[in-house]
């Protein structure tokens, strides 16, 4: 069985989901460019997304969509356990967002170009002007249900664990006063980790769990709320993904 689905893999899944990709970009591109960048910078993005997970014979669960308003912005924050991290969320969170992305990426091929115009906020961690500017875009975007997605691990696990979370997302969500919606992927690593190009069909959940308010009462403390948001992905993690790095 895993020599057949290897032959299908490279030369009918992997042939097929470029083709979707780069009319994907296309389709978002032009979209953006003729249209509602927050309907063409989403819609095409999802569907492409959900024929990912499809086409690679990945099966999906959503818990707690309950949980998230479609009329409300967020700051989501998701542990990052793999590439279908993406497919993951685009496809099945439900709710209107752009991502938060490292600028490296504005380089690949169709999809750097198709963020671009989408309106993805991309950061370059190395310049604090162009953090400035990431929050100043941020604030004009993040209105009206528009949402931000952040892994605040910074990249993909490299070894299934949830691993230490990064400030950014958390000061932006109390300098913007928005709620902070933690999202806990489990099942994305056994699809398809860091350390391999290689699919596993197999399942992945979604977990969206309620909304964390910035307390102005507490002085809108960081720390508080990315001890939240860690302890409330990781109660929804199997042990063994779970880790004892837990802040900043």
């Amino acid at each position: 069985m895993k020599v057949l689905f290897f032959f299908y893999q490279w030369l009918i899944a992997l042939p097929i989901l470029l083709v979707l990709t780069i009319l994907t970009a296309l389709t978002t591109i032009i979209g953006c460019f003729l249209g509602n960048g927050n309907i063409w910078g989403y819609f095409p993005g999802r569907i492409w997304s959900k024929l990912f997970c499809i086409f690679s014979m990945v099966r999906v669960e959503v818990r707690g969509r309950e949980n998230i308003n479609k009329n409300t912005s967020y700051v989501f924050v998701a542990n990052h356990q793999g590439a279908y991290d993406i497919f993951l969320i685009y496809g099945y969170l439900g709710h209107n967002f752009k991502w938060m992305m490292k600028k490296s990426l504005r380089k690949i091929p169709f999809v750097g170009k198709a963020c671009a115009a989408a309106g993805h906020i991309f950061v370059d961690r190395n310049s604090p002007k162009s953090i400035m500017e990431t929050l100043h875009k941020a604030e004009e975007t993040l209105k009206d249900g528009m949402s931000l997605v952040v892994f605040p691990e910074g990249s993909r696990t490299p070894n299934g664990k949830l691993h230490r979370f990064k400030k950014g997302a958390y000061q932006l969500a109390i300098d913007l006063n928005l709620p902070v919606v933690p999202l806990t992927i489990d099942g994305s690593y056994a699809v398809m980790s860091r350390n391999t190009y290689l699919i596993t069909p197999g399942k992945m959940i979604l977990t969206i769990h309620p909304a964390i308010y910035p307390d102005p009462q507490q002085g809108h403390d960081i720390q508080e709320l990315m001890e939240k948001s860690y302890e409330t992905i990781a109660s929804a993690l199997p042990a063994e993904a779970e880790n004892i790095v837990k802040k900043s």
